[in-house]
């Protein structure tokens, strides 16, 4: 089984614990930092020291970078055609990225030779697209005890929460069209509309009655 190495580990450098790793991990230090850093003993003798002089090196060549990204245009703008300076800015960007990485890499060697041991990591594993995890690493929703479905219930006869019927409204008629029974005659304001009692209401037949007793008076007249 292949040793574990972290995203951003340099391709040239053996794995750490591997029989090879303080060798090749010296090899490619010197290679980042300046030529006449191989002059100096303690460098050679001790990989952990040249990792740490290359830290700050690495650190240094990236901070110079932006620097001189952010003044490019008034250092040498007004001496350079416009698209020499848009060729400057780009070969900026190019090393600044490549300058980025090789810091982080160095940083990498650097823990590792101080007996770091790397771990796998979730956000080590293969990147998924859009930032989304495999299925089997995504954590499961929890679900408040309202929400749970009763247990031994299959999931076919869950009932859904009922809806209340939407209210609808009726259309308004206008009072030409309404029933005769629904229209009342507009009552006079300052004026109680009575009801006629019992006693004021005027006897059934009374009328046929005054008529028949006219008739025999004249029929005793005559």
């Amino acid at each position: 089984m292949a040793a574990y190495v972290p995203p951003g580990w340099p391709s040239g450098v053996h794995p750490p614990g591997s029989e090879d790793f303080e060798r090749t991990a010296q090899a490619w230090l010197l290679d980042v930092v300046p030529a006449d850093y191989r002059l100096h003993g303690v460098l050679r003798r001790y990989p952990l020291a040249l990792a740490a002089m290359a830290a700050h090196h690495a650190k240094a060549c990236v901070a110079g970078a932006r620097e001189g990204y952010r003044n490019a245009r008034t250092e040498v703008g007004g001496a350079l055609p416009p698209h020499a300076l848009e060729a400057l800015l780009t070969a900026y960007r190019a090393e600044g990225r490549r300058l980025v990485a090789t810091a982080q890499a160095v940083d990498l060697v650097a823990r590792a030779l101080r007996g770091e041991v790397f771990t796998p990591q979730l956000q080590d594993a293969a990147a998924q697209p859009d930032g989304q995890r495999p299925a089997a690493e995504r954590p499961a929703v929890q679900r408040s005890p309202a929400e749970r479905p009763p247990a031994g219930r299959p999931p076919a006869e869950r009932s859904l929460p009922e809806q209340p019927p939407a209210e609808r409204s009726l259309p308004e008629q206008p009072a030409a069209e309404q029933p005769a029974a629904v229209q009342r005659a507009p009552s006079r304001p300052g004026k109680a509309r009575k009801t006629p009692t019992q006693a004021q209401r005027p006897a059934r037949n009374g009328g046929s009655g005054a008529r028949k007793a006219k008739r025999d008076q004249q029929a005793a007249a005559s």
